[in-house]
This record gives structure tokens, C-alpha cells and sequence, in this order.
């Protein structure tokens, strides 16, 4: 029979001290506190690029609001209901909520625009005017 040192076997029989315990739980908590942040950070730029193309696609229906009415509307609730433009072949949107940015925010027209006849407007993920990154506002001329 082999023998062994008394600490030998104290030692094959312990689990986990709490020093390991603490560096595993610190190792968890810093990898889920950088995928939150690169989960919930993205949002907001998909919300952008999201936010960016509907404003193309509502600038073409604009355009052929105009093409079919001779005018540009003043409010962009005139491609769901007809304001009373003769010509109106609409609707062009389905409906109103086609016409809010990706954070649920009215879309603004406004006329004219600083470099054309038009331009649409999306106030950002923080719905005021101005702002940085992902709280700027997104201009379709």
C-alpha cells in the first residue's frame, strides 16, 4: 500500500477556494458587460442605417407625390389621405406608422430644404434636434 503525506490527501479533496471563485465570477461579469454594450450599441446604429433608408424610400414617394400632383406636400400625412391635390394617384404609404424613423418618431418634411426643394428628417435615437453619433440628426435632401 502506498502511503501519502496527510496534506496530499487534504488537498485532492478540496474544491474550489473562494480566491478562484471570485477571478471566474470577475471573468463572467467583464465578458457579459462587453457584449451587452456591443448589443445594445448596435441597436442604435441599426436604428441609423434602418432610419436611412426609409428616409430614401419615403423621398421617392415624395417624388412621385409630386410628379402626380405638381407640388410638393407640406406634411407627409399626404401620401396616406389625400389633402385635396388634384392629380393625388395615392396612397403612397400604407399607412402612418410608414412614416416614422426606426426609433416610432414622426419622419419631418421640410420645404425647402437647405439643398434642394425637400428634405426629410429624422431627429436621431435622441429625438432633439442637433447631437453626435447615433443622436445626430439623419438628412435626406
Amino acid at each position: 500500500m502506498r502511503k501519502t503525506s496527510p496534506g496530499f490527501a487534504a488537498r485532492s479533496q478540496s474544491g474550489f477556494s473562494l480566491m478562484e471563485i471570485l477571478i471566474v465570477v470577475g471573468i463572467i461579469a467583464a465578458i457579459m458587460a462587453f457584449a451587452a454594450s456591443q448589443i445594445f450599441g448596435g441597436k442604435d446604429q441599426a436604428n441609423v442605417r434602418l432610419t436611412e433608408t426609409q428616409l430614401e424610400s419615403l423621398a421617392a414617394k415624395v417624388e412621385q407625390y409630386r410628379m402626380d400632383t405638381g407640388q410638393i406636400p407640406s406634411s407627409l400625412d399626404a401620401l396616406v389621405t389625400n389633402p385635396g391635390a388634384s392629380g393625388w394617384l395615392g396612397p403612397y404609404v400604407r399607412k402612418a406608422e410608414d412614416l416614422q424613423d426606426a426609433w416610432r418618431r414622426p419622419v419631418q418634411i421640410r420645404t425647402p430644404g437647405a439643398n434642394g426643394e425637400f428634405e426629410l428628417v429624422s431627429l436621431g435615437s435622441d429625438g432633439k434636434p442637433g447631437g453626435e453619433s447615433t443622436a445626430a440628426d439623419i438628412v435626406k435632401p
